[in-house]
């Protein structure tokens, strides 16, 4: 019964002497610094987040677009206080066209004569706010990188695109619904042009939004030569 007493408390004495240095001398007696190191961490990561949002609130501020800053006191925000009024027009061929094609794409079954007229209409809107959007409210860049550039360049590619077939597709429409009084196969040639013009301004208004987002063009008048 001694011997087994002794046994233990020499058991007892070698893991003592085990585990002791696990948690004291591989630090040089000293506790294990967990807590300095993650307060140390916490600091550097505040002191990081601080540095970016300073970088940004000095990004986003270039004079305020030529001096016209909303008024903070005020929600809506008047027409002088965005950058440029392309983002407020081009908006409408982009809804107005895919819609009509789609429309007209059912209108091959039905044959629709109301259907037909509502068509053109939204053709004959999307067309005008389209070219509007292009010709008398593109705006002006200057400064943009190589890559934004490139972007830009496809943006305004599709956006031509959308002008001619949405053209295009206004006279088959006018056709189909004043010459050849809702004819299919009329109906079916206007429906094959605006799809095409709606496939055109979706990739136009794809690169719009590449250059917007991940561009940062236009954005409290970044990068913009001129507003209004």
């Amino acid at each position: 019964m001694k011997s087994i007493t002794t046994f233990r408390c020499l058991a007892f004495l070698l893991m003592a002497l085990f585990l002791f240095p696990q948690s004291t001398w591989a630090h040089g007696g000293e506790k294990h610094p967990k807590k300095a190191a993650a307060a140390q961490a916490d600091t550097i990561r505040q002191e990081a987040k601080a540095s970016h949002d300073t970088l940004v609130l000095q990004e986003v501020t270039p004079a305020e677009h030529a001096g016209h800053v909303a008024n903070p006191g005020t929600v809506h925000a008047s027409l002088s206080d965005f950058p440029h009024i392309h983002p407020l027009i081009v908006h409408f061929p982009i809804m107005l066209l895919m819609i009509a094609a789609a429309m007209q794409f059912v209108n091959i079954l039905f044959q629709n004569k109301q259907l037909n007229w509502a068509v053109t209409i939204m053709v004959l809107v999307g067309f005008v706010t389209a070219y509007a959007s292009t010709h008398w409210s593109h705006p002006h860049t200057d400064g943009l990188t190589a890559h934004a550039e490139l972007v830009l360049k496809e943006h305004d590619k599709y956006a031509d695109y959308t002008i001619y077939l949405s053209g295009l597709g206004l006279v088959a429409q006018l056709l189909s619904v004043l010459a050849l009084r809702g004819k299919r196969w009329s109906i079916a040639v206007a429906a094959v042009i605006l799809i095409g013009a709606g496939y055109a301004v979706s990739m136009a208004g794809h690169y719009g939004a590449q250059l917007v987002h991940i561009e940062g063009v236009g954005p409290q008048g970044k990068y913009l030569e001129q507003h209004h």
